[in-house]
């Protein structure tokens, strides 16, 4: 293993040490949302060199986060997995996350936003108690690309999936003006008359849209 050392016997060290350099947290980022071949990564974490992506990479699977596995044909192609106890770190990204919301606005200029991202964000904003049985899909829009994601409310909370429904109601969104809008700081009907937001089928339901979530106050 290469990289930071810490001279203290403390998991919160050893921690550290595996996911405290630069990029490495964005890598799990990734991983969290699905195999990833080498292109991949370098494609969606602009700014980071193919040497540097290589040893963060190597320093994952030397700690055995993360393993490389060849796809069988018709695929033919190396992608990289987290494994176990990869995947067991979804918890803690979950809470970084929405530590990080305190911070995230304003929006930079020069930041860059991928749709995909939006599947660990909501999940980490889902509410664990009930929520309204009904089936709402969220489209996040970037440019040119669009993620759809279905939110389903029930007993045991809201889930989060990578579909386009079917749903009750159908909201069309930047992932900007949705923060705003589960908190509360934005009412959907002002987004919606701003032409920020667009709302297909029930607007009964998509009225609901806050309550899937946790409306803690945690972006400024």
């Amino acid at each position: 293993m290469s990289g930071t050392r810490y001279a203290q016997f403390c998991a919160l060290a050893r921690a550290a040490e595996i996911l405290g350099e630069r990029w490495t947290l964005l890598i799990i980022r990734e991983l969290l949302l699905g195999q990833k071949r080498f292109s991949d990564l370098s494609d969606r974490l602009s700014g980071v060199s193919p040497t540097v992506l290589t040893t963060r990479l190597n320093t994952l699977i030397e700690s055995g986060v993360v393993r490389r596995v060849d796809l069988p044909p018709p695929f033919n192609a190396q992608v990289y997995e987290l494994t176990p106890i990869g995947q067991s770190l979804k918890p803690a990204i979950r809470e970084l996350i929405r530590w990080g919301g305190h911070f995230i606005f304003p929006m930079r200029p020069d930041d860059e936003f991928d749709p995909d991202w939006g599947l660990l964000a909501l999940d980490a904003s889902a509410r664990r108690t009930p929520t309204p049985a009904h089936k709402i899909v969220l489209r996040i829009k970037h440019k040119a690309a669009v993620a759809s994601f279905l939110i389903e409310g029930g007993k045991a909370g809201t889930t989060i999936t990578k579909s386009d429904g079917p749903g009750s109601s159908i909201i069309e969104t930047t992932f900007d003006v949705f923060l705003p809008i589960i908190s509360l700081k934005l009412p959907l009907e002002r987004a919606m008359a701003e032409k920020r937001a667009t709302v297909e089928g029930s607007l009964r339901i998509a009225r609901m849209l806050p309550r899937f979530f946790d409306r803690s106050e945690r972006h400024r």
